[in-house]
């Protein structure tokens, strides 16, 4: 006991001020008065002291001098911190040495978090995100804990994994219940208050999605100037559900940053773009949104799309093969007019991928060479 007593002495006569109030959290507009309390056995005057904010000295005329070891400090009408981790507010002696120090901590309770979403890329995991509400951060650091538990039972449960690289983010790794829905929910909170966000009621199974597809290849169509065939692998983690997968392309000009969406590709792995502009780059991507899986009354999530992959169509050789041959010319004018028509036709009719109207189209093609081989050897009659 003695000699914890002396240990106790020791630090006390060490300590040379302090600050009152120690680190304190207020909202935006309050005012702050400050004391630093000197050891009288240092002999230093309160009148020799002075104080910063941030490194900034504050002006004489905010002290007052309550005793000979005892000056205060008031702070009007405080904006919010300029860092999360507070603003400094020290104490100096008149040589500049620091005495003591305390950290502010000025801002605004937390707003209740907003845009709560969830997703399972495996039945087993479940990832969820949200949005600070109202304008965001407080000033001061403000803590998020996800919440959850079983809607009917169970005991609550904290998110731990908040190391997905993005803000607002946590991910559950393991042991989820399916079949049974779950209560989620998020709790801000700091210095100054706690707010909670709306519950969200959700199936593990009714928010599976899944990496993009796979192997996405584009490749050209014979010598077909106005298409392209587009092929993709299936996610890898379908293959362990009992369920199917319906997918959507989008494709766009080199040049153009304006996609156009095809949306009944249906659960098949291939798909032929028809109506393209000849002798064009296009680039392609590919999602994938799992339905049908079993126990649930919902469609999945749409994956993100995969990576864009590059192609060109051929180039179109009515373009590049000219004629001095006036006849030659117009028949070539007449067949232009044909595929402009029939290109509206197909934008219409073959948009996407529907196996009917690409057969119909090649119908038209074969239909088309043969027209194209009847007028050129008509042609040839003429001349002889």
């Amino acid at each position: 006991y003695i000699y914890l007593m002396f240990v106790y002495l020791l630090y006390v006569h060490s300590i040379v001020a302090t600050i009152y109030p120690q680190d304190p959290a207020l909202p935006i507009g309050s005012s702050l008065t400050a004391t630093c309390s000197v050891n009288p056995d240092h002999g230093i005057h309160a009148g020799s002291l002075y104080w910063t904010l941030n490194g900034k000295r504050l002006p004489s005329s905010a002290y007052s001098i309550l005793s000979p070891t005892v000056l205060s400090v008031t702070l009007p009408r405080l904006s919010g911190s300029r860092q999360r981790s507070g603003d400094n507010l020290v104490c100096h002696n008149s040589g500049g040495h620091v005495l003591a120090g305390s950290c502010i901590y000025v801002g605004m309770p937390p707003e209740k978090p907003v845009t709560l979403t969830c997703w399972s890329r495996n039945t087993k995991d479940l990832t969820c995100r949200w949005a600070p509400g109202g304008q965001g951060e407080t000033f001061i650091k403000t803590k998020y804990t996800l919440k959850y538990k079983l809607r009917w039972y169970g005991r609550e449960k904290e998110c731990e994994d908040y190391s997905a690289g993005e803000p607002y983010t946590c991910y559950i790794p393991r042991d989820l219940a399916l079949f049974t829905p779950y209560e989620i929910w998020v709790e801000a909170s700091n210095q100054l208050g706690t707010a909670t966000s709306d519950v969200i009621y959700l199936d593990i199974l009714d928010v599976v999605t899944t990496d993009p597809p796979t192997d996405v290849t584009v490749s050209r169509v014979g010598d077909l100037e106005d298409q392209l065939t587009v092929h993709w692998g299936t996610p890898p983690a379908l293959k362990d559900f009992l369920f199917q997968a319906k997918y959507q392309i989008r494709y766009r000009l080199e040049e153009s940053s304006d996609w156009k969406v095809v949306d009944d590709v249906g659960n098949q792995t291939s798909c032929r773009l028809a109506g393209l502009r000849p002798g064009t780059v296009y680039f392609v991507q590919v999602r994938c949104n799992p339905v049908g899986i079993l126990g649930s009354r919902k469609a999945g999530i749409w994956s993100d799309w995969s990576h864009p992959t590059a192609a060109s169509t051929p180039h179109s050789e009515r373009l590049q093969t000219g004629s001095c041959d006036s006849k030659v010319g117009q028949q070539n004018s007449t067949l232009r007019r044909d595929l402009k028509q029939f290109f509206g036709w197909v934008r219409k009719h073959a948009y996407g991928c529907s196996g009917m109207s690409i057969k119909l189209y090649d119908q038209w093609r074969v239909w088309l060479q043969k027209s194209h081989k009847t007028r050129n050897q008509v042609l040839q009659g003429d001349k002889s």
